[in-house]
C-alpha cells in the first residue's frame, strides 16, 4: 500500500509517498480503507520533531514511527478478534496514527459509524478538532442557552466547530478572525464577528461568560478583561514552535486562577467514540456541517501540510485517498 513516510525531521520536503506493508488489525483494532485524512498542526510537530523534547518520545534522531496523520474517515476492512462494536463495511471515522494512507489500523473504541449525509471528506475534519471544540465547551466550560460566548480563531479548524457547536449549545457567538473570514464565520452562525485586523477584541468589555481561544496571541489578562467575574478561559494550545512559550502560557493559567474569580482552562481533547457519535449525531441532524477549504490527494501531502503550517487555513485541509479497496 501507498503511505505517506518521514524518515527524517524537517520540512515537508522530509515527506515521501512510498509502498509498505499493509498494517493488520490487532485484538481491539480495525483496519480501514481509508478514503480521506485532515491535518491537524499536531502533525507537523512530529514531522518536525519540533520542539525537541517530542522527541525524547518520539526518536531522538529520526523518527521512531515514520507515518503521519491522525484524523481518518473510510470503510472498516476487517476487525480484531475482540471487536464486536463495529463490522467490516461500515463507513467510520476516527482517530489512527499513520493515517494520511491508503490503509491504516486503530483502536475500535477511538472510531464512530459515519453518517450517510457527511461526505469521507468532511468526517476526516472532524476528529481531532471537532472533538476538542465539544469537550472544551461541553464539558469543560458546560455552556447553556443564553451564555455570552467569544471564539479567538473561530475561522480555523477548531474555532468552525466551536461557533457551531457553541450555537447548537443555545449560546450568543461572537467569532474573532481576520477580514477575508468575516463572511465564513458569518455563515457558520455567529451572531457577532470581530475582525482583528481592525480591532482588538479584549479591549472590548463585553462580559462574555466564556472564551474560547484557539490563537494565543493575546496575553491572559487582556482576555481576562473580556470575561464576567466568574468567565471561563478555555485554552486550546496551540501556541506555536516554541515549548517554552508554551508552558509559560500553560502555567501562567494555573497560576492566575488559583488568585482571581476566573477559572482558565488551557487543554487537549482526545478523540473518542462517544465524542465522535455525538457529534455525528449532530452533523447528521444538519446542526453542524466541516468546514473544508483544500483537498489535496495522498501524493499532495508535503502541499497539504505547508498550507498548514501557514497559519492561515480557513477551516480544515483533507487528504482524500483513492478507494483503496
Amino acid at each position: 500500500m501507498k503511505a505517506i513516510v518521514h524518515r527524517s525531521y524537517g520540512s515537508p520536503d522530509v515527506l515521501r509517498c512510498e509502498e509498505i506493508e499493509t498494517p493488520v488489525p490487532g485484538s481491539n483494532e480495525i483496519l480501514i480503507a481509508v478514503r480521506a485524512a485532515s491535518v491537524n498542526p499536531l502533525d507537523a510537530h512530529f514531522m518536525r520533531g519540533e520542539p525537541s523534547i517530542f522527541r525524547i518520545a518520539i526518536g531522538l534522531r529520526k523518527p521512531k514511527n515514520p507515518r503521519l496523520g491522525v484524523d481518518v474517515a473510510g470503510r472498516v476492512e476487517a476487525v480484531g478478534n475482540d471487536v464486536t462494536r463495529l463490522k467490516p463495511g461500515d463507513e467510520v471515522f476516527g482517530v489512527a496514527r499513520g493515517a494520511i494512507a491508503e490503509y491504516v489500523c486503530g483502536s475500535a473504541s477511538r472510531f464512530a459509524t459515519k453518517p450517510q449525509n457527511v461526505t469521507f471528506a468532511q468526517a476526516a475534519s472532524v476528529p481531532v478538532a471537532g472533538c476538542t471544540a465539544l469537550e472544551g465547551l461541553s464539558k469543560r466550560a458546560k455552556i447553556h442557552p443564553g451564555q455570552k460566548v467569544v471564539i479567538n480563531g473561530a475561522s480555523g479548524g477548531v474555532g468552525t466547530f466551536a461557533v457551531q457547536i457553541a450555537k447548537t449549545l443555545g449560546a450568543h457567538v461572537t467569532g474573532v478572525c481576520s477580514t477575508r473570514n468575516v463572511q465564513l464565520v458569518r455563515s457558520i452562525g455567529a451572531d457577532d464577528v470581530i475582525d482583528y485586523t481592525r480591532e482588538d477584541f479584549t479591549e472590548n468589555v463585553a462580559g462574555y461568560d466564556v472564551l474560547v481561544d484557539c490563537v494565543g496571541n493575546r496575553s491572559l489578562s487582556a482576555c481576562r478583561r473580556v470575561l464576567k467575574k466568574d468567565g471561563i478561559y478555555i485554552g486550546i494550545g496551540a501556541y506555536g514552535d516554541s515549548l517554552t512559550r508554551l508552558l509559560v502560557r500553560l502555567s501562567s493559567a494555573v497560576v492566575m486562577s488559583a488568585f482571581v474569580s476566573q477559572n482558565f482552562l488551557p487543554f487537549s481533547a482526545k478523540a473518542t467514540a462517544e465524542d465522535l457519535a455525538e457529534i455525528s449525531g449532530l452533523m447528521e441532524k444538519g446542526k453542524v456541517t466541516p468546514v473544508i477549504e483544500k483537498e489535496y490527494s495522498l501524493a499532495e501531502a508535503p502541499d497539504a501540510i505547508r498550507h498548514l503550517e501557514t497559519g492561515h487555513a480557513r477551516g480544515k485541509v483533507v487528504i482524500t485517498v483513492s478507494d483503496a479497496s
